[in-house]
């Protein structure tokens, strides 16, 4: 049975992990359907670029990208990272197949989508979109 405090926490402090503080607060964590939807309708009609984290608690490459996906979020201020658990959002994540899954939107509009994980690739993937 389920402890009653692991049951309450969703998004990123549902994962169990010890992650890195976010210094800019631009990193956000969707627990449910309606929140990932309230932020799909702000990157959309945002100018800022974002990196959605697309995971799941049982994935194990989830858990050893995530820190980093943390850690990240302090080197690139200007863009918007968000993580959504795949199983506290089930209809807006519907679409996805994989986890991780990286998707990334600049003027509101998905334009570049990464599988699995590899801090490098994610790092240099972040670059590019970062400006």
């Amino acid at each position: 049975m389920e402890d009653s405090k692991t049951a309450e926490k969703k998004g990123l402090a549902g994962t169990g992990l010890d992650l890195p503080a976010n210094k800019h607060g631009n990193l956000k964590s969707a627990s449910n359907d309606q929140t990932l939807t309230d932020i799909f309708l702000h990157i959309k009609s945002s100018k800022t670029p974002a990196v959605i984290n697309y995971g799941a608690s049982w994935c194990r490459v989830c858990s050893q990208i995530l820190p980093a996906f943390c850690r990240l979020s302090n080197n690139f201020p200007k863009l918007s990272f968000v993580y959504a658990d795949i199983d506290e959002c089930p209809e807006a994540t519907q679409h996805i197949r994989y986890t991780p899954t990286f998707h990334f939107y600049r003027d509101g509009e998905r334009v570049d989508e990464m599988f699995g994980a590899g801090e490098e690739r994610l790092h240099d993937r972040l670059w590019l979109h970062s400006d």
